[in-house]
């Protein structure tokens, strides 16, 4: 067998041999005319060459929202994702005085929308073009750091050339770990407006103890509104802004859906790993998993326990409190599920049966170098990757020493041609940074960072010297006692705490920076060099593996479809399409769960006490039993949540779920506890996705918190 000829098509056209198991894969929508057998016997009722452009109806109508997914539902710009997608935009415009995560809230007309905060982005997908051959050109002949440069440039002056139209935001996406590119091209808008959202006890009932677990019964959406400026063109918030008309809207269904309907989704998941090695996989369970979730969990006690004493902490604190907490759960549930499917013991096997084909090969030897030379590079970096783990999160985690990291780091880049900035400190990037600045009011406290600071730089001082950098030694110190009293005085002498201080910094000269006696601004500019350092050391690394993990690639695409195996490109944030079913679960022996629930389960969960603190109002609807229409037509009870096999992952929380007319029957918002891990593994036992269902959002919108004005928008009929 000739593994050239195998290989070559098999990658240029996302290859595809054959559905082995129906229920998995996040499809480009390019493949999905090649899959339009199984499609239609899966239940799908319309032309899936229709799906084959996502610049067109109806997947044109599915957005990026913050990092994950939302879709337009009226020509005037109206936006629906989830409550927790939306929970940053939430808790901006919430004070203690006006607790609109604790209440909710309802725009009465678009004059009473709230703006959003002001690093709050949505992109319509408007291009996605192969340029494999111009990506790869420059890079020929080169390793390591050269071959990222490369890469990196040839991709920048993409972007450059790309961007010259006004209002775009391009990037250029890899497919298959190094094996093909593409220019993504998205139109930004920047004034996003809160319109609807229920409160926290609707929108987060059950909190994180129902979180990645089924049954579930959230109201967990957000309605949004996208604006652009009076020439139809992107703009930043302003009273004079007009609601933008989307190239695309998705109708929502007026019926429901029940056991074994089809249903797809539409979405930009985040990523997955699923085309990993056996050895990532080994690492990822053994160390990586355990790791994160303890230091993640010492970040939410520092959180919590400050938040429990300070009321005004605990808001500005509530969404990054939020996102600490699903990590937690999610990276917990993805330990527990690839341990329960035996996930590393598998991967070894099929990859053993693989490079023993690969053996058998005409060019398998030399391919097998290659992936040899990949696990080596993978292997060297486990020697700082705590140290890397617990610096990254420094930049997560904090709001003014990650403000004045960027302010250095942003007068290092401003002196050099455009094209030569580091990605994210460019021209492009500066306002985005400018607005992230004007954001940190309203979600710093002195204290608590200095406490997030301690807990991070306390485990960092207890690594082995090897992995320690002298920067950050001498600005930190390197006992607890050193490390308390530089962060005392850092924080007692800077003035960034104060938004017109941010601000001139962040446009000031570098020269004026450099006079700048701000002690936090002078901890940042000391720990610049460690960071290029690090910098350096990554893009190495990532140099050899964009260069040698497509091998590796090519070997699985070509041994799969030896098998009959389907392909598709780990998720990377584009836009991807999974199809199933409305689906039950059956977790273990004699443990089994309908795929469906109703408000009796609010009901029956309600305690009066947080999580499980139904609101009133809600609790007087159900008692009355006002369903109308709404309610499901077998049971006559109403509906909340349902559950699918449909294939997802982190981003595509907010994805709009549709039936086989297309219509909107639900909003993705979860998985199960025992399919967390399928960013890594897809096991069809348990993967299920978990989704509100639009009668229950609809119902909400009637009977309980009215909106009719915004119902009749979208153009649904009220019962």
């Amino acid at each position: 067998m000739d593994l050239k000829r195998l290989l070559l098509p098999a990658v240029m056209a996302m290859g595809w041999a054959g559905v082995a198991d129906a229920d998995e894969g996040m499809w480009l929508p390019s493949q999905l005319p090649k899959i339009a057998g199984p499609l239609r016997a899966a239940g799908f009722g319309g032309d899936p060459s229709d799906l084959a452009d996502l610049t067109r109806p109806p997947l044109s109508a599915v957005v990026k929202v913050g990092g994950a997914t939302g879709a337009f539902v009226s020509e005037d710009g109206l936006v629906l994702t989830n409550h927790h997608v939306a929970f940053g935009v939430i808790q901006y415009n919430s004070t203690p005085q006006r607790d609109l995560i604790e209440d909710g809230y309802v725009a009465l007309d678009r004059g009473l929308e709230l703006p959003a905060s002001p690093d709050f982005r949505l992109r319509v997908t408007t291009g996605f073009d192969n340029v494999t051959d111009r990506i790869l050109a420059a890079a020929q002949g080169k390793t390591g750091r050269a071959y990222y440069d490369a890469i990196d440039s040839a991709g920048k002056a993409l972007v450059a050339e790309c961007e010259r139209e006004a209002g775009l935001r391009c990037s250029v996406v890899n497919m298959f770990y190094g094996s093909d590119f593409y220019l993504v091209k998205q139109l930004e808008l920047r004034d996003l407006r809160l319109v609807y959202a229920p409160p926290r006890a609707i929108g987060n009932y059950g909190d994180e103890v129902d979180n990645f677990v089924w049954p579930r019964h959230s109201g967990d959406f957000t309605v949004l509104r996208a604006y652009v400026g009076p020439d139809g063109k992107p703009a930043d918030y302003a009273k004079e802004n007009r609601p933008y008309r989307p190239p695309a809207h998705l109708k929502l269904a007026t019926e429901g859906v029940k056991h074994g309907d089809y249903v797809m989704l539409a979405g930009y998941p985040g990523i997955t790993y699923r085309h990993r090695s056996a050895a990532e996989f080994d690492d990822q369970v053994r160390w990586r998993l355990p790791t994160t979730v303890a230091v993640l969990k010492q970040l939410q006690t520092v959180v919590e326990s400050m938040g429990a004493s300070d009321p005004q902490a605990a808001i500005r604190y509530a969404a990054q409190l939020q996102s600490l907490k699903n990590n937690i759960k999610r990276f917990s549930g993805e330990l527990d599920g690839l341990e329960r499917s035996h996930a590393v013991a598998t991967r070894h096997a099929d990859e053993a049966a693989m490079l023993a084909w690969l053996a058998q090969q005409p060019q398998g030897a030399g391919e097998r170098r290659r992936i040899d030379e990949a696990a080596a590079v993978i292997e060297a970096g486990k020697q700082v990757r705590e140290r890397d783990l617990l610096l990254g999160l420094i930049a997560t985690q904090t709001q003014l020493l990650r403000g004045a990291l960027n302010i250095e780091r942003l007068a290092l880049e401003r002196p050099k041609p455009d094209a030569e900035r580091e990605s994210g400190y460019q021209r492009r990037d500066e306002e985005l940074i400018a607005s992230q600045l004007r954001q940190v009011s309203r979600r710093y406290d002195p204290a608590v960072e200095k406490a997030l600071l301690s807990t991070l730089l306390l485990r960092y001082q207890r690594l082995p010297a090897a992995q320690h950098l002298p920067e950050f030694d001498r600005v930190f110190g390197r006992t607890s006692d050193e490390l308390m009293q530089a962060l005392d005085r850092l924080y007692a002498h800077t003035r960034l705490g104060d938004e017109a201080e941010r601000l001139r910094l962040f446009a000031a000269a570098p020269e004026t920076l450099h006079r700048s006696d701000d002690a936090l601004l002078d901890a940042a500019r000391q720990l610049q060099p460690a960071m290029l350092r690090m910098d350096d050391e990554r893009k190495a690394r990532e140099g050899d593996l964009l260069r040698l993990r497509p091998a590796y690639m090519k070997a699985w695409i070509a041994y799969r479809q030896t098998q009959g195996r389907a392909i598709y490109p780990d998720a990377n944030g584009t836009l991807r399409v999974s199809y199933g079913k409305v689906t039950p679960l059956a977790v273990r022996d004699a443990v089994a769960y309908a795929p469906m629930t109703t408000v009796a389960g609010i009901v029956e969960k309600n305690t009066g006490k947080s999580p499980f603190d139904a609101p009133r109002p809600l609790l007087d609807a159900i008692a009355k039993g006002d369903f109308g229409a709404y309610a499901d037509p077998d049971s006559h009870a109403m509906p909340v949540n349902f559950l699918s096999n449909l294939d997802t992952t982190g981003g595509n929380s907010g994805s709009p779920v549709l039936n086989a007319r297309g219509e909107l029957v639900g909003l993705n918002f979860d998985s199960n506890w025992e399919a967390v891990s399928a960013s890594w593994m897809y096991d069809p036992r348990y993967k299920r996705a978990i989704h509100v269902d639009m009668r229950y959002m609809r119902w909400l919108m009637d009977k309980v918190y009215p909106a009719p004005k915004l119902l009749e928008e979208l153009g649904v009929p009220v019962h």
